[in-house]
């Protein structure tokens, strides 16, 4: 019988964030993405849009284990975040 071992970093928690698209009414508003999503780095970068006229920080930077922007498609994510999961339920891990 063979034994199947998972390697100690696919066993782990990850932490991805999505930039959502603006919606109609944000649109509509004229509003805009303060969030940017530097998918290579897995980095996402919060502006203030307060700090433009000088007013506080210009922005804040956070680490994830991927990021997504909102041009990102539902099936890009799904395989980059969930396919790994479901593989591993289907080989009788847990997937929570």
């Amino acid at each position: 019988m063979k034994t199947q071992q998972k390697s100690k970093g696919s066993e782990t928690i990850k932490v991805v964030f999505r930039v959502r698209p603006l919606n109609s009414k944000e649109k509509q508003d004229c509003r805009e993405i303060s969030t940017i999503a530097h998918e290579n780095q897995g980095l996402i970068e919060i502006r203030n849009p307060s700090a433009e006229g000088g007013g506080g920080e210009a922005s804040k930077t956070f680490a994830f284990d991927a990021v997504f922007s909102e041009k990102s498609s539902q099936r890009h994510i799904y395989d980059v975040c969930a396919a790994p999961v479901v593989e591993s339920v289907l080989e009788g891990y847990n997937g929570t």
